[in-house]
């Protein structure tokens, strides 16, 4: 114990964030990254700027139409609609033992004209999930993200002159220049991280307390699905063939009945039975934050309307208030670009942190835990930006119709990060600095060449994104080369 409350928050604020930190900054930016996942999406699919304006009912009546000749066997189809950030259909389905994850071409249907990538729904699964099998991932996540909630508190409670200390930047002081730019990113936005953090940890609250929902429902997932979503229809294949109904003629009453809102999801189970079922759902209202409000439930093989259901329940409304907070599905370009630098702010909150500790300690005890994590500070914070920045390189230099190149994006990012934290590990920390960061410049320097000439939003967004990247890591490799000079 320390001899005060504040000091005992400030160390309760230093180990809690080094113990996390490193899952946390890889958190962070992937959950960054995903305010812009469709964006990255089209992005990495470069076929779709040859496509005219799509028209999204006839982008879904296409798909399927494909699905039909080519998934009919599967108990369900999942689509994402097609819309002005996303134009294609992103659809899932049961092939086998695997499910297929791909987009369909708005004028086909198929996948064939696009090259297979995951995109922003890398970094959006990442964040939540860290590439882990089920419920393992989604389990260290939710730790993780009430760990973050209770570093933020302690470090509010720590510091004596937070908000005095979002005015003062000393640059050229050493570890002082390190806690100024602590205090100053973690102050700026300082709304916004704590609204973050506990939203996430709320929308993973299940894996850590489960034992609610399994008393009152006893393992009937059913009955649970069926009291968050009543116009859920859920019924058995009935084993009778069955042929669906024009869609058309549906997706004409799924408009009619979300308007002004637009159809953002479309689920078809047992498309191939009598027993089918389309359901609906609606996309988040241009003037509300929460998401998935209306549904709507077909007939699969007469198209009539089974059930319909617009949520007004004060906690479920509460609920996915919270949930819309955190995705920022209702934002506009301009909030999507304050969420994204507010992002980039916490990644920079912890990455300060993680430095501050070892730079607390350079001149002390340099034993082995001081030397591990200064290694791994230099492997997890060079490092992770590295390897996200690789994911998008790999897009463009792989060939587009090479067999599981969407598998082998992924695992470049790891293999990238693992060299990275290797490299880290076995050189001096100054010159990995120096090195990293320099691959960091180099990397996202090929991002703003292989982007092309910005000639649309997408494209000027991304190019401005990677060059204002390239410009800060040049600046820290010139930096950290003046420090590795210095030393010897």
């Amino acid at each position: 114990m320390k001899p005060t409350f504040r000091a005992c928050m400030a160390w309760l604020h230093t180990w809690s964030g080094l113990t996390m930190g490193w899952l946390l900054l890889a958190m962070t930016l992937a959950g960054t990254l995903s305010v812009f996942r469709p964006e990255i999406n089209t992005w990495m699919r470069p076929e779709l700027r040859a496509q005219s304006t799509i028209n999204p009912d006839m982008a879904t009546q296409t798909a399927i139409q494909w699905l039909s000749v080519h998934a009919a066997k599967s108990p369900t189809w999942y689509l994402e609609a097609a819309n002005a950030r996303a134009p294609y259909v992103q659809a899932l389905w049961l092939e086998g033992d695997a499910y297929q994850d791909h987009a369909l071409d708005p004028q086909t249907g198929s996948p064939s004209p696009l090259r297979d990538t995951r995109g922003g729904d890398f970094f959006y699964r990442f964040h939540f999930e860290l590439q882990l099998p089920y419920p393992w991932g989604r389990l260290i996540a939710a730790v993780a993200a009430m760990a973050l909630v209770l570093i933020l508190l302690t470090g509010i409670i720590a510091h004596k002159r937070i908000f005095l200390d979002f005015f003062t930047f000393r640059p050229n002081k050493g570890q002082r220049s390190w806690l100024d730019a602590h205090n100053l990113l973690g102050v700026a936005a300082l709304p916004f991280h704590l609204m973050i953090a506990f939203t996430g940890a709320l929308t993973l609250a299940n894996m850590l307390m489960p034992w609610g929902l399994t008393t009152l429902y006893h393992q009937d997932f059913s009955a649970l699905e069926h009291d968050f979503n009543p116009a859920g229809i859920e019924r058995p294949a009935s084993g009778k063939a069955g042929t669906l109904a024009p869609i058309g003629p549906v997706l004409a009453d799924i408009n009619h009945r979300f308007a002004p809102n637009r159809l953002i999801r479309l689920t078809i189970s047992n498309p191939s039975d009598a027993a089918s079922v389309i359901q609906a759902i609606a996309a988040p209202s241009a003037s509300g934050v929460g998401v998935e409000t209306h549904t709507l439930s077909y007939d699969g093989t007469t198209g009539t309307l089974l059930a319909e259901h617009k949520e007004s329940r004060p906690i479920m409304g509460f609920y996915r208030f919270l949930y819309g907070l955190h995705v920022a599905h209702f934002a506009p370009v301009f909030t999507r670009w304050l969420y994204f630098l507010s992002g980039l702010g916490l990644a920079g909150v912890i990455a300060t942190g993680l430095h501050l500790w070892t730079s607390k300690r350079c001149q002390r005890h340099r034993g082995f835990g001081f030397r591990l994590v200064e290694r791994v500070n230099v492997g997890m914070i060079a490092g992770i930006p590295t390897a996200f920045a690789c994911f998008f390189l790999a897009n463009r230099l792989l060939p587009p119709s090479l067999a599981t190149r969407a598998q082998i994006e992924v695992q470049t990012v790891f293999c990238v990060w693992a060299i990275l934290l290797l490299y880290a590990a076995v050189r001096p920390a100054t010159v990995a600095w120096r090195d990293l960061l320099g691959m960091a410049t180099l990397v996202c320097l090929g991002v703003t060449l292989l982007n092309g000439l910005p000639v649309t939003p997408l494209q000027i967004g991304v190019g401005v994104t990677a060059f204002s990247l390239t410009c800060l890591f040049s600046y820290a490799t010139w930096r950290m080369a003046c420090a590795a000079k210095e030393k010897s």
